[in-house]
């Protein structure tokens, strides 16, 4: 009978084992993230593998523009791993304070496929699609 009573009160935040879920599922998008970080970093310090110290020639003029090319893709991408690293370690941050999964806009409790698909985000899909 309690917990009939129990599902008609509408939860206003996650258990510790359903924050516990999410914790673990953050953490290893993490490891990961931190990961590409790392190779992206990587990617970007060292010097083409390709570089010879060839005369000049219209072949390597490409071939450095090509280079500087692709290292800006790949700052752009770690610059963008990192946002993504500090929407996790922000999310965790919820988890501890026992608020992660609680809609920014609504202040109601964002479904759990969403979390599972998104674990970052703050918004319910009722407060993303009205913010469109």
């Amino acid at each position: 009978m309690a917990k009939k009573k129990e599902e008609a009160v509408e939860k206003t935040r996650y258990s510790d084992d359903e924050l516990q879920e999410f914790r673990e599922l953050i953490t290893q998008k993490l490891t990961k993230a931190r990961a590409e970080l790392d190779y992206l970093q990587e990617s970007i310090k060292s010097p083409s593998e390709n570089a010879t110290d060839d005369t000049f020639s219209s072949n390597k003029l490409m071939e450095d523009n090509s280079i500087s090319t692709e290292k800006e893709h790949m700052s752009q991408l770690a610059d963008r791993q990192r946002k993504f690293i500090k929407n996790l370690e922000d999310a965790m941050i919820r988890i501890e304070n026992k608020t992660y999964g609680i809609c920014k806009e609504t202040g109601k409790l964002i479904a759990k496929e969403r979390l599972r698909a998104v674990p970052h985000t703050t918004l319910s899909m009722e407060a993303k699609l009205k913010s469109k």
